[in-house]
């Protein structure tokens, strides 16, 4: 058994980091180089600005299931941009 090459040797790569994340976060540029940081600057701000928008529902109440959908997919939303936008300006 000590005559494993070095390919049985080497942890198969999936794609993702030992953290989760893409291994790759400029996929985005990759696909879409022309639209690359117009996205991520919208994002990045989207970003910021969308926690706004919670407060008319917190402060109203979630008490119906439009506005507790509304909600959800806001977080949701907020998530996605996030994400998207984090590279923004590095």
């Amino acid at each position: 058994m000590s005559n494993q090459s070095s390919r049985d040797q080497q942890p198969a790569t999936t794609g993702v980091s030992a953290d989760g994340q893409d291994a790759d976060p400029r996929a985005l540029e990759q696909y879409l180089p022309s639209l690359a940081k117009p996205i991520r600057v919208g994002s990045f701000w989207l970003a910021i600005v969308l926690p706004f928008l919670y407060v008319p529902l917190l402060v109203t109440g979630l008490s119906s299931s439009v506005e507790t959908g509304l909600f959800l997919g806001l977080l949701v939303l907020n998530i996605v941009v996030l994400y998207v936008g984090h590279s923004y300006q590095q």
